[in-house]
């Protein structure tokens, strides 16, 4: 770890900025061999059997890397992962300087005076084909909102990369139901932040059709759930 390889872990989190907590994890800035770095910790949940809970801690930590590396590798943005202490669940990545949220990209694009439908719907056409890579990947990245997507923008030609974030909940699976369900949680997600998209999620969704050769199955999937859901909404 350089300077922090004679720093006991412990030690070198108690230096760093914590940025949130939440029921899994602590999240905290921190400076990692010279870079500027995203500290994921998985801390032990006392509520569990700790024999359980190193278990499932230890596949979660396994499973997110996994995913992240396995989207880099298809050329999908996401942070580069630095280092990972299996022992503390801890995974060191990339921050991604310079970015915003598409979720806040989206608020400030619509408030604009200029044309943000002809600007947003590319931007939904980009998420669903990104999205559609992923899937093919069996990448599945169980918490997609506009959230955990970020805009970074490229020097090289001025266009935003989009880079995919937080896959703490992901895990591989080429099942087009894990697949569906992925997709209806972005749904939920994007027009609940985002009110009247109808149509522009619509537009990601189109483009994610044409994107995969798989996704005719995914999204007969994705119809059954949001049938299952209505339903649910209907008894409750």
């Amino acid at each position: 770890m350089a300077e922090e390889s004679s720093m006991a872990l412990p030690q070198f989190l108690g230096k760093a900025e914590l940025l949130k907590q939440g029921a899994e994890a602590r999240v905290y800035r921190a400076e990692f061999l010279g870079k500027p770095t995203i500290v994921k910790e998985r801390f032990q949940k006392r509520y569990r059997h700790q024999v359980l809970d190193e278990k499932l801690t230890h596949r979660r930590t396994v499973q997110e890397v996994r995913s992240i590396l396995r989207c880099r590798r298809a050329g999908i943005s996401a942070p580069v992962v630095y280092f990972v202490d299996y022992t503390s669940h801890c995974i060191f990545l990339e921050e991604i300087m310079g970015s915003l949220t598409l979720r806040d990209h989206i608020a400030s694009t619509k408030q604009s005076d200029s044309c943000p439908e002809l600007e947003l719907e590319r931007l939904a056409e980009r998420v669903g084909q990104i999205l559609a890579k992923m899937h093919d990947e069996d990448v599945i990245h169980g918490d997609l909102t506009t959230s955990n997507m970020l805009l970074r923008c490229s020097r090289e030609d001025g266009e935003s990369d989009l880079v995919l974030i937080d896959f703490g909940l992901s895990y591989i699976s080429a099942l087009p139901e894990d697949k569906g369900v992925d997709l209806y949680v972005l749904e939920k997600a994007f027009l609940s932040t985002h009110p009247n998209t109808e149509a522009l999620f619509e537009k990601l969704l189109e483009k994610y059709a044409a994107s995969s050769k798989k996704s005719s199955a995914v999204i007969k999937k994705l119809d059954e759930v949001r049938l299952r859901g209505r339903k649910r909404s209907m008894v409750g």
